[in-house]
């Protein structure tokens, strides 16, 4: 039986669940397919802390180049994250042909056509099941199981930070700092929240899902990208009196020689599947033109759920390796250059939530129609609430029809300076 030796780089929460299912599994993995994958070494810059996985002391080193270029390693595991030192290790590893798995978002988001591309130079695979979905095989989906569809559109709920967040604001009726505190406390959200609660983990992955699916790379700091963090209680509470329930969306549709992607706190209907995906759960709806809808549901971070992801990548590297062959173009996008671009931000069309503390005086509901109507937004639905600011404004939520996101940005900024409302108008996507 062919031995297959592969190397970790980083031994933190991802790193330690790769090393303990690789040596678990490793007797069950030669079984299931006939290769024997064995860890040879690992690096981390801490090498005397427990994680709790029994390796033997020899296993370990400070050195990391010394993985990219041991000639007894095939595969290389980068579990470090970032686009510093973790781009480094991973071209090297590539241009000493060896090949790689990978769970960086940030790097294959940000830098995903100069990894493939070296992939490509050096007859290489790179696998990154787990760069999005943690445990859900999403990736694997998309380059494998509708290969044979155009896509359409894809909706998923990738952060389960603020998933978590969203689901106890909505049924506990608690503000997002009380919630976030918690789950910082639980640890479901880091010391520092950002990344995940202002919307740029998931923008990452949505991107990376752009790529597949469409064939470009698609510069993030482009994508539209609004979090959580100022979403206020009562707006959670008045969607659920329309039939919404607010998720933090990745929203990705192409629309003919343009891909719009945008991430956002988003209105999803009750009745729709992604409506009910609670707590820290992700999942994904994909649409192709053949397959029509199909959904991808599960543990979307952690450290068994994404070591899953990237012990399952080894076993097909290794399989690929112990016949000769090398499939890197299965596993990454195919970039046609100057065949989509991003749309604007402004351009994408959806239908929105609005909610405006309304001035209470004679004429105010007439000159927000009116400005409204000199940019054709349209309201399909409206209510009167109670509260405001305790004399002389009332909150009003309503539904529009479908709308550039332009065209009701400009109509809010018109409505602002009539004198007609008090404070910020809150706009929502509508899916």
């Amino acid at each position: 039986m062919k031995q297959v030796g592969v190397g970790i780089l980083g031994f933190g929460t991802v790193g330690a669940g790769v090393a303990e299912g690789l040596l678990k599994h490793r007797c069950v993995m030669a079984k299931r397919l006939d290769v024997d994958i064995v860890l040879k070494k690992i690096a981390d810059l801490d090498i005397v802390t427990d994680r709790g996985v029994a390796v033997e002391p020899g296993m370990l080193t400070v050195d990391a180049k010394s993985i990219c270029s041991d000639p007894s390693i095939q595969i290389v595991v980068e579990t470090i994250g970032g686009t510093g030192i973790a781009k480094t290790l991973v071209l090297e590893a590539l241009n000493n042909g060896k090949c790689v798995v990978t769970a960086n978002k940030k790097l294959l988001a940000e830098n995903g056509k100069e990894i493939f591309d070296a992939a490509a130079k050096n007859n290489v695979d790179i696998y990154f099941g787990a760069a999005v979905g943690g445990g859900i095989p999403i990736i694997r989906v998309l380059r494998e199981g509708l290969a044979g569809n155009d896509i359409e559109t894809i909706h998923g709920i990738l952060n389960g930070t603020c998933n978590y967040i969203l689901t106890r604001m909505e049924n506990e009726g608690l503000p997002f700092d009380v919630v976030l505190k918690d789950a910082q406390r639980l640890g479901y959200a880091e010391a520092n929240p950002s990344l995940d609660v202002d919307g740029f983990d998931t923008a990452h992955k949505a991107c990376i899902l752009a790529s597949l699916a469409f064939g470009f790379q698609p510069k993030v700091d482009e994508v539209q990208v609004k979090g959580i963090r100022d979403l206020a209680g009562e707006d959670v509470k008045y969607a659920a009196d329309f039939g919404y329930r607010i998720k933090l969306l990745a929203s990705i549709a192409r629309h003919g020689e343009e891909v719009a992607i945008s991430v956002s706190p988003t209105l999803v209907p009750f009745t729709h599947m992604l409506s009910n995906v609670n707590d820290a759960f992700n999942a994904v709806m994909v649409k192709g033109d053949m397959s029509d809808n199909t959904m991808y549901y599960g543990r979307g971070a952690g450290r068994a759920p994404t070591a899953s992801t990237v012990v399952g990548d080894i076993g097909d590297i290794a399989r690929n390796l112990a016949k000769g062959e090398t499939r890197y173009r299965r596993g990454a996008p195919d970039y046609a250059e100057g065949s989509v671009a991003l749309r604007s931000a402004g351009d994408i069309v959806s239908k929105f939530y609005i909610r405006l503390l309304v001035a209470d005086k004679p004429g105010a509901f007439g000159t927000i129609a009116s400005i409204l109507g000199k940019y054709s937004v349209s309201i399909s639905a409206a209510s009167q609430k109670a509260g405001g600011n305790g004399k002389d404004a009332v909150p009003v939520v309503a539904i529009t029809h479908a709308a550039k996101a332009s065209d009701l940005e400009s109509a809010l900024a018109d409505i602002k300076a009539s004198g007609v409302i008090a404070g910020e108008p809150v706009a929502l996507s509508i899916l």
